[in-house]
């Protein structure tokens, strides 16, 4: 065997080391790429007006870790709040008629959004014998989608539109708020009451990092069978996006216009509702709330 090794070169030295050029120890952290410059002017300035992700940077073509566990955790304060139900006596605990759509549990209602457009049969009866009868505009506070927003913001939005309405000589209905309602039992809910406009106030479907956002829809002539063309909305109503006194000029001055053009939706004249649109330029800075850390 020695004599094979010998015959393959086995004994041969062996050739000198190659030098191998120095090597970087690696950096503690890696740090993401924030934008300066010019190129990125936009995005520094606009990042500073809104609680959108702008200017995250990036880690090659990945978000930093630090972007990634936000996602994640934004997600989770979405999926918890559509997972919430409204207790059962918030509505009479704030000064509301309780009411509930024909949907008997939280699963059910989002399984089936058909049953969440019409009111119970003691609901309707509710309806029928406590709430005023032919007024301007009939206001739902309702939960929707996130019951978190209709207990945190609904109150205050409510009793915004009602001081706004007001202001503008339009007559409010009785305070109502709908469990387990979807936007169109407002349709019921107005036509019971003879209302000119029916504005419903519900929790609108969460998003990342807006899990507490209420939607408004409105509609002229709320009958059954009406559909999403027949009306208008604002969305994204919370402390973070339209504040709550804003977002109630808006509304009053969107019921007083369909009040005035007998239609709604996208028959509607936008065009002659400037204060609808609200002011131009940059709105106040806002602070996205950042619910994890490294």
């Amino acid at each position: 065997m020695d004599a094979l090794r010998a015959e393959l070169g086995s004994s041969d030295p062996l050739p000198a080391a190659v030098a191998l050029p120095p090597i970087p120890a690696p950096p503690a952290r890696i740090y993401v790429a924030r934008p300066s410059g010019d190129a990125s002017a936009f995005a520094v300035q606009s990042a500073k007006h809104t609680t959108a992700l702008l200017g995250i940077g990036h880690v090659g073509t990945r978000y930093a870790t630090d972007v990634v566990l936000q996602f994640q955790a934004e997600l989770a304060v979405a999926h918890a709040a559509v997972g919430a139900e409204l207790d059962a006596g918030w509505p009479e605990s704030n000064g509301f008629v309780a009411l509930k759509s024909r949907v008997t549990a939280h699963r059910e209602f989002l399984l089936r959004p058909d049953l969440g457009r019409r009111l119970d049969d003691d609901s309707l009866a509710v309806v029928r014998s406590r709430c005023t009868k032919n007024v301007d505009v009939q206001i739902v506070v309702a939960d929707g989608l996130s019951a978190v927003a209709c207990m945190q913001t609904g109150k205050a939005l409510h009793d915004a539109v009602v001081r706004a309405c007001e202001r503008r000589g339009l007559s409010v209905g009785t305070p109502v708020c709908a469990r387990f309602a979807r936007v169109w039992l407002e349709d019921e809910i107005g036509q019971e009451v003879n209302a000119k406009v029916a504005m419903i106030l519900l929790g609108e479907r969460p998003g990342l990092g807006t899990g507490d956002g209420l939607s408004a829809y409105v509609v002229f002539g709320p009958r059954l069978g009406n559909t999403d063309g027949d009306r208008n909305m604002i969305s994204n109503i919370h402390a973070r996006g339209i504040v709550p006194e804003a977002a109630a000029e808006r509304l009053a001055a969107l019921a007083q216009a369909m009040i005035t053009q007998q239609t709604s939706g996208v028959l509607l004249d936008l065009g002659k509702l400037g204060e609808v649109a609200g002011g131009r330029g940059y709105r106040e800075p806002q602070v996205r709330q950042k619910l994890v850390s490294q």
